[in-house]
């Protein structure tokens, strides 16, 4: 297969999805030097994602309505790519891939592809049994002839970021615990009174504990929540950094603990240990990828109640409902796991 000369990547969200994202593009990057790469993506990804190396950042901002389809077309007005990778199936992603020119339009294989997915490709990738949305985006380099070596990721923290991060380290300890509580959809929350007691077993055990965030009023609200039920004193920074300073602040972290949400694949990017919660989705396909095995999983026997399946069994990408399944993790389970981390990664 000749080298592509120009490759354009369209993921567009969400800050998990772009973090995984992340690993096929520095991949493409390390194979391919000389490439030109481009990826559209959204606005609040493109802030974590600024200043890759080798990378053009086009943002598609779906706030601007119509007007993010005409701003993509007229930044990208001219170019025609050796290759488009369409790694969204969403309509609004699929759309805005009309507004992109390529030779080779490589999109999903036919049981992933949804939302007349089909219909903006030229090619697929080959389908792969395993599971997880990583390995799947991962067919896409493979599609370029980008071989398939362990991930690794290249998201980028300048000095600015990274003395941000430091300031907010406790210093007479060397043992920090980061938990971002709030996912994206709050049932997939936990509880707060729950929270708070990890947190203070983890500080019995020489951490510092740190709540960080968004600046949405749900996750403050959660984060003061959390705090209320708390023994111990919390560094509650929900809210006070950007997406750069959280990445940055993860990066100096001893491990994170957090729900289905996009800082536990900022922490995977990291290279810091998660402790993931899991009961709404599937965790062996959109759980931390380097830490699967200290995933709480209340997904599996929920999903065999409710319908009678395995994983293995039900459709990929099938997820659960209902504000009450995040209580099937007890507190018990999460300190296990806690202690099970602390042993294995000599914290």
């Amino acid at each position: 297969m000749s080298a592509p000369r120009s490759i354009c990547l369209l993921r567009l969200s969400a800050i998990g999805d772009t973090c995984n994202a992340a690993a096929v593009v520095h991949a493409i990057r390390q194979h391919y030097p000389e490439a030109e790469i481009t990826w559209v993506i959204g606005k609040a990804e493109a802030a974590l994602m600024a200043g890759m190396d080798g990378v053009n950042l086009v943002v598609f901002d779906k706030k601007q309505g119509m007007s993010a389809y005409r701003n993509l077309r007229r930044q990208l007005q001219g170019k025609r790519f050796d290759a488009l990778l369409l790694m969204q199936v969403a309509l609004r992603a699929n759309l805005a891939s009309l507004c992109i020119s390529a030779k080779r339009r490589i999109g999903y294989d036919k049981a992933k592809s949804k939302e007349l997915h089909s219909l903006f490709i030229n090619e697929r990738i080959e389908p792969t049994d395993k599971v997880h949305v990583l390995d799947n985006f991962r067919q896409f380099q493979k599609s370029l002839g980008v071989p398939l070596e362990p991930p690794g990721w290249n998201i980028p923290v300048n000095a600015e970021d990274r003395g941000w991060a430091e300031a907010q380290l406790d210093p007479n300890t060397s043992k920090h615990l980061i938990i971002t509580a709030a996912a994206s959809n709050t049932e997939r929350n936990w509880l707060p009174d729950r929270y708070a007691a990890v947190a203070d077993y983890a500080a019995s055990q020489g951490f510092s504990v740190y709540l960080c965030g968004g600046p949405a009023d749900h996750e403050k609200k959660l984060a003061a929540n959390i705090q209320a039920h708390a023994k111990h004193s919390l560094n509650n920074l929900v809210g006070q950094s950007s997406l750069k300073q959280l990445f940055a602040l993860i990066g100096e972290a001893s491990l994170v603990l957090a729900p289905d949400t996009g800082p536990a694949h900022m922490a995977v990017a990291a290279g810091i240990p998660v402790i993931g919660l899991y009961a709404h989705s599937n965790p062996k396909r959109t759980g931390p990828y380097l830490w699967q095995n200290y995933v709480v999983d209340a997904y599996t026997p929920a999903l065999k109640q409710r319908r009678g399946e395995t994983p293995e069994q039900s459709r990929w990408g099938q997820r659960l409902k209902g504000a009450e399944l995040m209580e099937n993790i007890t507190t018990e389970q999460v300190i296990d796991m806690l202690d099970r981390c602390i042993q294995e990664q000599n914290l």
